[in-house]
């Protein structure tokens, strides 16, 4: 690792990071590049050694890896953990890595020949019956939430990781960001949305569009899920579409439970 950093005088060393996928739509990956404003930055905190979507040259020699995607396959199980031997951090990138992501909902189906034979036919495919997030193979190091990620969480991230800095996730749900910036309550728009029981810091990316959260960063650290089910009711919104957006991402997996009892 060099060392040609230098923070308050005290030189810092670049790690070497590798970004991976796993089953994903690879958005969060694209996220990373996706900001030309404050790529150079980034790549300045930073040395990359294995990036498929960004460039050709491959490493196996890392000290951090970036790890987007769920676990759906028996090969992928095996890369993981190849992964998780040769990086120092492993960091589970977006919702399919933390949660299982949107491809968790094939879990609901208890029949998983049926959901092969549905999805692909006759077509061979070699797929596990249960899609899973990386922290249900291999001891992960840190999460990053969201579908898709937010760049600027993730530099920030990254420069505390480099400065030695703790790295602190928002405590309290999206809507005390939608408020913050001021927006009109979804429901009161006729707008179902997850933000009191989801965690913030996406700067309530979703519901500034005017756009219900779906729970992608999961659960906050306080969610009353009975809470949001009589606000939903309220609001004159079916348990089904509470429920389809307590499943959709995966984080909310532990609260579904209690959901069908409350």
């Amino acid at each position: 690792m060099s060392e040609d950093l230098v923070y308050l005088g005290v030189p810092l060393k670049r790690p070497k990071v590798a970004f991976f996928e796993l089953t994903s739509c690879e958005g969060c990956q694209l996220q990373i590049v996706n900001n030309e404003a404050t790529l150079l930055d980034f790549l300045s905190l930073v040395e990359v050694v294995n990036f498929r979507e960004a460039m050709s040259e491959r490493s196996d020699d890392y000290d951090i890896a970036f790890v987007e995607g769920s676990v759906t396959r028996a090969d992928e199980v095996k890369r993981l953990q190849t992964i998780r031997k040769n990086a120092k951090m492993v960091i589970a990138l977006g919702s399919c890595a933390c949660f299982g992501g949107v491809n968790q909902l094939r879990n609901r189906f208890q029949d998983q020949a049926w959901v092969k034979r549905e999805v692909y036919g006759d077509f061979p495919i070699d797929t596990e019956d249960e899609v899973r997030p990386l922290s249900a193979v291999v001891d992960i190091d840190l999460e990053i939430y969201g579908c898709p990620i937010r760049k600027e969480e993730v530099e920030k991230i990254v420069t505390n990781l480099i400065l030695g800095k703790a790295i602190d996730h928002p405590k309290y749900p999206v809507c005390m960001e939608c408020k913050a910036n001021e927006n009109i309550c979804l429901f009161d728009l006729g707008e179902p949305c997850l933000g009191p029981v989801t965690r913030g810091g996406c700067d309530a990316w979703c519901p500034n569009s005017r756009m219900g959260c779906w729970g992608c960063r999961g659960p906050a650290e306080v969610a009353n899920v009975a809470q949001i089910r009589k606000i939903m009711r309220q609001y004159g919104f079916s348990e089904e579409i509470l429920l389809d957006r307590l499943e959709c991402f995966g984080g909310f997996t532990a609260h579904i439970k209690e959901f069908r009892h409350c």
